[in-house]
């Protein structure tokens, strides 16, 4: 899933691939990775387009189609949930600091947090 992140995801060829059921193996993903298939895709969907905005040469609508997005009213809902503000704002923002960073930290750092509410 981090090498093919812009392809589809098929939880039920990995499921296969694994030898497992769908749902048995949604539900051992999330035990062993903290979160579904499908979010643990989109963070590194999004991940990947922080680092396209930060470059600065395609539109926000490239970035969406280069990551794998199809929709990109979709796309900027989960990048804004998840980096805490819309694409074109990350894109607008300066980037110099982190582009003397060598990519393995700058990829640590800058990796996209779900936040999530605290429960009564």
């Amino acid at each position: 899933m981090d090498r093919e992140y812009a392809r589809p995801l098929d939880v039920p060829a990995m499921a296969r691939t694994a030898l497992m059921s769908a749902g048995h193996f949604a539900r051992q993903f999330k035990l062993a990775y903290g979160e579904t298939p499908y979010n643990y895709l989109m963070t590194r969907r999004i991940e990947r387009a922080k680092a396209l905005l930060r470059r600065g040469d395609l539109t926000v609508t490239e970035v969406c189609m280069e990551v794998g997005c199809t929709s990109l009213g979709s796309f900027s809902s989960r990048f804004t949930e998840l980096v805490g503000e819309t694409p074109s704002a990350y894109r607008a923002r300066c980037h110099e600091a982190t582009a003397v960073v060598p990519a393995c930290y700058a990829k640590v750092a800058t990796r996209p947090v779900r936040f999530r509410e605290a429960r009564s």
